[in-house]
């Protein structure tokens, strides 16, 4: 009988990976034709290939998107600015199209973001940050203060504030679990490990081509502000600072971000009760906040 049972399991089991193996390459297909919508645009800078996308007119708005990201979650985060703003959102390194340049530091990646404004004739920017691209932004202003209008971070990563003694040196996903099936088999468990939707896995497809971005993100990216904690003057920072979070936020801490709030000189803090890391539910007072910013530094 127990042979009986053992296998009528072993046979659940089997169809139902089967069933999630042709659910997923599905879902790959569709996200192709997705980001086919995107119309994004693949320059060549001196160390290699960045794809973007550039859209709408007025003040520029940089958006640096977050792990498992690329260009089309850097659009999508400000896509209902961009009737009042041109958006260039660019895939960071090693994200759908975008080349890494050297060991790819968020100051490496800051550079490059440079060079592109440059590619672009686009003088001054306002950077806006989700997630991991928040190491990046902070990099970008205190690194190209002339270069910088203001910085917005979306519950973001947030510097220390003081040198730790100890830090998780990887970040992240192991790399082993960034491709496309495993995380579409492990999206059920978004809700109670990171606060999202399961159905938040289709903005991530194709894993397998932002696999590059996500272990850079876990091993460099993410480590940097503890790892390298005296190269963050945050006090120096010449630019105003807009941040955004949510308090029941489960991937960025909360309470980081109002420890960190008196090192930013000029900040404006706004804070949501809930919404996530996503901030879900937000998007109008969102809008609001970065349009009444923008007009106050413009």
């Amino acid at each position: 009988m127990w042979s009986y049972i053992a296998g009528g399991v072993l046979l659940v089991l089997v169809i139902y990976f089967i069933v999630q193996g042709i659910r997923c390459s599905m879902a790959v297909k569709e996200s192709k034709s997705r980001l086919a919508t995107y119309n994004a645009r693949t320059i060549a800078l001196s160390y290699g290939d960045m794809t973007y996308v550039d859209s709408g007119k007025g003040e520029v708005i940089l958006s640096v998107h977050g792990i498992f990201g690329g260009y089309d979650q850097a659009y999508d985060t400000c896509k209902d600015f961009c009737s009042d703003y041109r958006i260039i959102a660019p895939s960071r390194f090693g994200y759908l199209g975008s080349d890494v340049s050297g060991d790819g530091t968020p100051a490496k990646q800051a550079e490059a973001y440079v060079e592109l404004l440059d590619k672009l004739g686009i003088d001054k920017v306002y950077l806006l940050a989700t997630s991991a691209g928040g190491s990046i932004a902070i990099r970008f202003a205190l690194d190209y203060p002339e270069r910088t209008r203001g910085l917005i971070l979306y519950c973001s990563a947030m510097p220390l504030v003081e040198k730790p003694k100890k830090f998780a040196e990887y970040a992240g996903p192991p790399a082993f679990l960034c491709n496309n099936y495993a995380m579409f088999l492990l999206s059920p468990m978004f809700e109670p490990i990171m606060g999202m939707e399961p159905s938040t896995i289709y903005s991530m497809m194709p894993v397998n081509d932002r696999k590059d971005g996500v272990v850079l993100d876990a091993s460099i990216t993410n480590p940097d502000m503890a790892r390298n904690f005296e190269d963050y003057p945050i006090e120096d920072l010449q630019i105003p600072t807009l941040i955004f979070h949510a308090k029941d936020d489960k991937l960025a801490s909360y309470n980081d971000t109002e420890r960190a709030l008196s090192r930013f000189p000029d900040c404006t803090f706004v804070s949501f009760e809930n919404g996530g890391h996503l901030m879900e539910g937000h998007g109008e007072e969102i809008k609001k906040a970065v349009c009444d910013f923008v007009m106050k530094h413009d």
